[in-house]
């Protein structure tokens, strides 16, 4: 078969934030780089694509190699291409993200990489390539997922009480809400529906469970 007779020299890449709530705050998975330029700092998981692979099958195999995380429902977020984001070469990513359960099982990686961890976004360190960039574009997404799709479901049990809910969007927007403002706003969504049970009380005031109408 003819090859095209394109003389570019462009690779494609992919690029995956992937968070998590531990303790009340939204972490970002990271791992740490042992060859230079960037030997020692942290960066998202990522690489080039194989030859055959779509960019979404990419991320999720590098995922799993680079850091153990497996099965996750990613989205894409967007396509950075600026030149001179990798310093070896012309290299366009594509970036995809989610938020996935804290499951508690240790994370492991490669000998190519030092290290892998998951750092509060509050507190992220200096990142590699363009990857602080990529990384606060995945937040403010995720964030604005928050105002018209119940993206937090993985977070939650099957059915859960406004306060639970609260505190995760808490966790995500990582700062307090409006208790009344906020009940008012997420039913007027329509994301919930109530299951007519309540919560058993033994902890706290017995309250009202829901649960979500749809995943959207």
């Amino acid at each position: 078969m003819q090859r095209h007779p394109s003389v570019q020299d462009i690779k494609v890449a992919v690029d995956a934030a992937i968070f998590t709530v531990q303790e009340g705050k939204l972490n970002l998975l990271l791992i740490q780089m042992k060859k230079a330029p960037f030997a020692g700092t942290w960066a998202l998981p990522g690489g080039l694509i194989g030859q055959d692979e779509t960019t979404r099958g990419s991320a999720a195999r590098i995922l799993a190699e680079q850091t153990g995380v497996r099965d996750v429902y990613i989205e894409q977020l967007m396509t950075f291409d600026d030149p001179r984001r990798d310093l070896l070469g012309r290299v366009i990513s594509v970036a995809w993200f989610a938020l996935i359960p804290d499951s508690g099982r240790p994370l492991r990686t490669t000998e190519k990489y030092a290290d892998v961890r998951w750092w509060p976004v509050s507190k992220l360190p200096a990142l590699a390539y363009d990857h602080a960039h990529i990384a606060q574009a995945a937040i403010a997404r995720l964030r604005a997922k928050l105002e018209y799709a119940n993206v937090a479901w993985s977070l939650l049990p099957p059915v859960f009480a406004l306060s639970d809910l609260q505190e995760t969007y808490e966790a995500i927007l990582g700062h307090p809400l409006d208790k009344r403002n906020f009940q008012k706003k997420i039913l007027a969504s329509k994301l919930l529906k109530a299951t007519g049970k309540m919560s058993s009380g033994e902890a706290h005031r017995p309250a009202r469970l829901y649960r979500f109408a749809k995943f959207v």
